[in-house]
């Protein structure tokens, strides 16, 4: 499984602030040995991310990670970008992340995180926070590679796998 990380974050793409949310991806990525296709730093501007999300989903990419841009400044337009590139949402995945966020903090049920499905992509926004990263990927990691194999027509029945 071929994945990206794409960061959104204003102070991140002028070299003003370390990505270490996006590093955190990385190291859970590596746990369920998924490849990393690529890596890049965007400012929370919607039509730059928009318009790199459907650039990245033409290319041989499973799964697209963002982080950064989910709360509720008006800066924070990544699920917005999001919602114009996906064709289909997956609700569950959602709904786990906020569970998982509120086990932690009141503060998980402000999350607006998007996932979705464009073209034979997975796309998950992740919050901006490395904490926040590892719990709501962690809680997705399981489900992951199923989602993946699902999207690409996978033809295994899911009550039958081992």
């Amino acid at each position: 499984m071929k994945y990206f990380i794409l960061t959104l974050s204003d102070k991140g793409s002028k070299g003003e602030r370390e990505d270490l949310s996006g590093k955190e991806i990385e190291k859970l990525m590596d746990s369920i040995n998924a490849e990393k296709a690529g890596y890049k730093i965007l400012p929370d501007e919607k039509e730059l991310i928009a318009e790199e999300l459907r650039n990245l989903v033409k290319e041989d990419i499973d799964l697209i990670l963002t982080t950064g841009g989910t709360g509720l400044t008006t800066r924070d337009v990544t699920p917005e970008a999001t919602l114009e590139v996906i064709e289909r949402r997956i609700y569950g995945m959602e709904m786990a992340m906020i569970i998982e966020a509120l086990k932690h903090t009141p503060h998980g049920m402000l999350s607006r995180a998007v996932v979705g499905i464009a073209n034979k992509t997975l796309i998950i926004n992740l919050p901006g926070s490395p904490r926040a990263v590892r719990e709501n990927l962690a809680v997705l990691l399981p489900a992951i590679p199923h989602a993946v194999e699902k999207i690409n027509d996978s033809p295994v029945e899911c009550g039958n796998e081992e």
